[in-house]
C-alpha cells in the first residue's frame, strides 16, 4: 500500500503561520511598553499611544500595496524584506531616548514591516494554494496572526519586568531575524512552480506574474472598490473590528488592568488566555465559513463583542471570575470576523481580486485600530479613565452587527470590472 505524502501547500502554511504569529507579536510589543516607557522617560499614556496609532495605521495602510509587490516580486522577497524591516525597528529600539525616535521605529519601521505579513499574507497564500479547506486554512493562519499578538505577551512582559524593556526589543530582533532563511527557503509563489496543483485541484493552474506597478495595481483595486456598497459595508464593519480589537484591547488592556492594581504580568497573562482561545474560536470561524452564511456569523460576532466590551469595565468588580470570563469570551470573537469577511469580499471582487480588495478592508481595520489606540489613551489621560472609550466601542460593534445583514443587497460586481482590476 502506497503511503500518501503531505501535500507541499501544507508545508507553505506552516512557515506563513510561524511568519505571521511572529510579525503579529512583534507588532503588539507595545501594549507591554506602555507603563515601563512611562516610569522611565516620563511619556503620556497618549504621546505613547499616537506612536501606536501610527504603527497601526501603516499595519493596514500596507495591507493592499504589499499583495500588489507580491504579485510583482514573490512571496519570497516580499516576506523577507518585511522580516528585515521588523528586525531592524524592533534591534534598534535598545538606543532609543526621545519620542520621535519611538515614532519612527515602532510606528514607521515596525508597521510598515508588521503590515507586509499581516491579515493579507494568509489571505494569498489560502487563495494560491488550497482549493479545499480554504476558509479552514485561513482561518488557522489568522488566528496565528492575533494569537501572536497576545502570547508572546507574557513572556515579554515578564522581560520587560525582570531584565528591563530594552531585553524586549534584542529578543525580538532575534526571534524575526531568524526567520528569514526558512522564508528563503521554504516559500514558493504558487504549486505550478514545483509542478503541483493547488491542494484538492484537479489540474495545475499555471501562474502569471503580473507586470502592472505595484501601486498601480493597489490604487486601481481602491477605485473599483470605491465604487461598490459591498465594500462600504465591508470596511466599515472590519473598521469597527479593527477599533475594538488590536486599538482597544490589544494595547490599552494591560494599562487597563494596571489602573485596577493587577500587576502587568497578570495583565498580559489574560492577553494570552485570549490568544489560546482566539486560536480555537478563528479557526473554528475559518471552518464554519466554508458551511454557514458569511452575514449571519459576522451578525453574531459583532454583536456578542459589543456586549462583552459594554461588560468589561464592570468586570473587575466580580473579583476572581469577572475578567477570566471576559478574557474567554472575548478571545473566541477576537479575529473571528476575518474568514467569513474574506469570503464575502472573493464573492464580490472575484477570486483573482478577493485578496487584494480585503487588503483595502484590512487597511480599514487598522485606521479604525489606530483612532482607537490613540482615542483611547487620549480619554484616559484627560478624565482618568477607560470608561467611556470601553463602552463607546462596545456600543459601535452593535452597529456594525446592525449593518452586515445589508451586505451583498448592493448586487456583485461585474465580471468585466473584476478582471479588469487584475491588471495581469
Amino acid at each position: 500500500m502506497r503511503r500518501r505524502s503531505v501535500h507541499y501547500a501544507w508545508l507553505i502554511a506552516g512557515v506563513t503561520f510561524l511568519v505571521l504569529l511572529t510579525g503579529a507579536g512583534v507588532r503588539a510589543t507595545p501594549g507591554v511598553l506602555i507603563l515601563p516607557l512611562e516610569r522611565e522617560f516620563g511619556w503620556t499614556d497618549a504621546t505613547i499611544s499616537g506612536a501606536v496609532g501610527v504603527n497601526l495605521l501603516l499595519y493596514g495602510l500596507m495591507g493592499p500595496f504589499a499583495v500588489a509587490v507580491m504579485e510583482r516580486f514573490g512571496l519570497r522577497r516580499t516576506v523577507s524584506a518585511a522580516l528585515l524591516l521588523l528586525g531592524l525597528g524592533a534591534g534598534l529600539t535598545f538606543f532609543m531616548r526621545a519620542p520621535w525616535q519611538l515614532v519612527l521605529l515602532w510606528g514607521f519601521v515596525v508597521g510598515s514591516g508588521s503590515g507586509m505579513v499581516a491579515l493579507v499574507l494568509g489571505a494569498v497564500v489560502a487563495e494560491r494554494w488550497f482549493a479545499k479547506r480554504r476558509g479552514l486554512v485561513l482561518g488557522l493562519l489568522t488566528a496565528s496572526s492575533a494569537t501572536g499578538q497576545l502570547v508572546f505577551l507574557p513572556v515579554l512582559a515578564s522581560l520587560a519586568v525582570h531584565l528591563g524593556w530594552r531585553a524586549v526589543s534584542v529578543a525580538l530582533a532575534a526571534a524575526t531575524l531568524s526567520l528569514i532563511p526558512l522564508v528563503l527557503i521554504v516559500l514558493r509563489d504558487r504549486p505550478a512552480d514545483i509542478g503541483l496543483a493547488a491542494y484538492g485541484a484537479n489540474a495545475i493552474e499555471p501562474g502569471r506574474q503580473a507586470t502592472q506597478n505595484p501601486a498601480r495595481r493597489a490604487l486601481s483595486a481602491l477605485g473599483m472598490g470605491i465604487k461598490s456598497f459591498d465594500f462600504w459595508l465591508l470596511a466599515g464593519t472590519f473598521f469597527v473590528c479593527g477599533a475594538s480589537t488590536n486599538g482597544l484591547v490589544g494595547t490599552h488592556l494591560i494599562p487597563f488592568c494596571g489602573d485596577h492594581g493587577i500587576p502587568e504580568v497578570q495583565a498580559a497573562g489574560l492577553l494570552a488566555m485570549m490568544g489560546v482561545f482566539d486560536f480555537f474560536g478563528t479557526t473554528g470561524s475559518g471552518w464554519l465559513t466554508d458551511r454557514i452564511d458569511s452575514r449571519f456569523l459576522l451578525f453574531w460576532y459583532y454583536g456578542l463583542r459589543g456586549l462583552s466590551l459594554i461588560y468589561l469595565p464592570f468586570a473587575f468588580s466580580f473579583s476572581f471570575y469577572g475578567l477570566p470570563l471576559f478574557a474567554m469570551f472575548y478571545g473566541l470573537d477576537w479575529i473571528a470576523t476575518v474568514p467569513p469577511t474574506v469570503r464575502l469580499a472573493e464573492k464580490s471582487f472575484g477570486k483573482e481580486n478577493a485578496a487584494v480588495m480585503f487588503g483595502w478592508i484590512a487597511a480599514s481595520h487598522q485606521i479604525g485600530a489606530a483612532l482607537s489606540a490613540w482615542g483611547a489613551g487620549y480619554v484616559r489621560t484627560v478624565t482618568g479613565s477607560y470608561l467611556d472609550a470601553f463602552v463607546t466601542v462596545g456600543t459601535i460593534c452593535l452597529v456594525a452587527a446592525a449593518l452586515v445583514p445589508f451586505i451583498g443587497m448592493g448586487g456583485r460586481m461585474r465580471a468585466a470590472s473584476a478582471m479588469e482590476v487584475g491588471g495581469r
